[in-house]
């Protein structure tokens, strides 16, 4: 197609400059006439009488044998008289018109005509009047033409020109692009044979030619792009594929398993194995736990569907309080664990500015702080690992300023039953795998610098070992199956909190608690002052510490 576009340009172009360039050589032969006609050429080729009244043209023995040009002399009346000039042959001689009066004459002006010769070959010629030298008062009427043949050879030679050219452009042109075709399918290829692998199944095959500048390169760069995604996405659909079928298999195993318990007691009362009073409290009671774990794993499951459902819908996010949820959470969980000590701390008070020291006026001597109690002592040294106290230099005696600490309330943006959701499954998760006489401290913070607001649920149990704290939030995971089963665990509470803050824009983390134990700690973003409800702003209890 190109060379067939390039071959007809080149046509075009040949067939409108010939015309011009005819044009333009004629036009230059055209000029020369004037100063021929202008001149007298009658006594150049003859000698001129006029016996009775008639004019006459003998021809000269030294009259130019050939010229350039060919004159055809008239008398006034029209007559022809006499030719000469140009070539011998009558052949080559144009044929001049039969008559050429003088009034035809200067009708004609500085106008050509075009003149033939009876061989073919064409003449310009231009008619004009003129007076004989020798014999005065006698007027002739002479056509000088002129042979067009230099021009038609200039033309004819220019067209060959013109064609070999085109010609070998036109091949050279064909070469160069089935060449250029060539490299570029051949680079195409690659991409087809790639494309037929990725067709087979081969989804990691990549392409290399990425020249950001060719076509090709930026082709080859698109589909290593669109590959990543689809294999990103292949990879996405297997990884749920399984997860759903690990899903579906451990939701019917956990559910299998107390109907198979409900089942054997039923069995074994209707075969008449339980007939005391005592056997069938027994059996009733294990039914009883059995159909409570049954539905606690159905409600998690519908949790699990609900969250899952809702992850595109829009949730009524707003500025939330942390301090009140862990205070409520701790007086729910104290109800559930009367034997417990449940802490609230509240860390905000800690993420202010370094107060500013100076050096102390004298006075009288400082009065020595209250020891802390028992209790306190005993869970801020569990939170915390302490330095050991800097030597005092006692030249120089420094005071704290009397600043007031500016606190970063923890209102975090969030939706509150979800939230109080989240808190207590953690609550849970710390009660079930920690011993009933174990503390629990709820920690309460935020941290500007990060723009989070966090609140920490601390136990003292086994802890969790580092390898496996990457799994715990899986579905129907569980670090050892029979001490879940003893607890009466399946493996999705920290799910559902997982899920539960992903909607929310937050996170959760496990770490060891000092001296023993797992601390879980969430965090959530920090609402905007300007987003905040004044009331929220408000101290509702100015303790930073509670034990209950």
């Amino acid at each position: 197609m190109t060379v067939a576009v390039l071959a007809l340009g080149l046509v075009v172009a040949g067939i409108g400059t010939v015309p011009i360039l005819r044009g333009a050589m004629i036009n230059n032969i055209n000029q020369q006439l004037p100063s021929l006609t202008s001149t007298g050429q009658a006594e150049r080729f003859f000698d001129v009488s006029i016996p009775d009244g008639k004019l006459v043209f003998d021809q000269k023995d030294d009259a130019p044998r050939a010229t350039d040009f060919v004159v055809a002399f008239y008398t006034t009346a029209g007559d022809p008289i006499a030719t000469a000039g140009g070539q011998s042959t009558p052949e080559h001689r144009p044929q001049f018109p039969a008559k050429l009066s003088l009034q035809s004459a200067q009708a004609m002006g500085d106008t050509t005509v075009t003149l033939t010769t009876p061989s073919g070959q064409t003449y310009s010629a231009a008619a004009a009047t003129q007076s004989l030298q020798k014999i005065a008062g006698v007027t002739y009427v002479q056509m000088v033409a002129l042979p067009l043949e230099e021009a038609d050879k200039i033309v004819g030679t220019y067209f060959a020109v013109y064609t070999t050219v085109a010609l070998v452009t036109i091949l050279l042109a064909a070469l160069l692009i089935r060449g250029l075709v060539t490299l570029t399918f051949r680079r195409l290829g690659h991409v087809e044979s790639t494309a037929m692998a990725i067709a087979a199944g081969d989804f990691s095959q990549r392409l290399t030619d990425l020249e950001p500048t060719t076509e090709v390169g930026r082709l080859n760069s698109a589909i290593n792009t669109m590959l990543d995604r689809v294999d990103h996405s292949l990879a996405q659909r297997d990884r749920t594929v399984q997860n759903m079928r690990r899903f579906i298999g451990d939701a019917s195993h956990e559910l299998r398993t107390p109907l198979v318990s409900v089942r054997g007691y039923a069995e074994l009362y209707r075969m008449g194995a339980i007939s005391g009073d005592e056997d069938t409290a027994r059996a009733m009671e294990r039914i009883e736990k059995e159909a409570i774990r049954m539905g606690v794993l159905v409600e998690d499951l519908l949790a699990l569907a609900r969250l899952d459902e809702d992850r595109e819908k829009q949730l009524e996010i707003v500025p939330i309080d942390l301090r009140p949820v862990a205070r409520d959470a701790a007086l729910d969980l104290r109800v559930a664990s009367p034997g417990r000590t449940i802490t609230v701390i509240d860390k905000t008070a800690e993420d202010q500015e370094p107060p500013r020291l100076h050096p102390a006026a004298p006075a009288a001597p400082p009065v020595a702080s209250p020891a802390p109690t028992g209790r306190a002592a005993g869970a801020l040294g569990r939170l915390r690992r302490r330095g050991r106290p800097a030597p005092v230099v006692p030249s120089i005696d420094f005071t704290e300023a009397t600043d007031a600490p500016v606190r970063t309330p923890p209102i975090v943006l969030g939706e509150e039953n979800k939230v109080r959701q989240v808190v207590t499954n953690l609550l849970g998760n710390a009660r079930r795998f920690s011993p009933a006489e174990s503390p629990i401290e709820l920690v309460v913070g935020a941290d500007r610098r990060r723009g989070v607001g966090t609140i920490a649920i601390v136990d003292h149990g086994e802890g969790i070992p580092p390898q496996i704290r990457e799994h715990i939030f899986e579905r129907f995971w569980r670090a050892d199956t029979s001490r879940a089963r003893e607890t009466g665990g399946a493996g999705l509470g920290l799910a559902i909190v997982a899920s539960i803050l992903e909607s929310l824009h937050g996170s959760v983390h496990v770490e060891e608690t000092p001296g023993g134990g797992a601390t879980f700690i969430v965090s959530l973003p920090l609402a905007p002052a300007q987003a905040t409800p004044a009331h929220l702003l408000e101290e509702t209890q100015p303790l930073d510490r509670l034990d209950l």
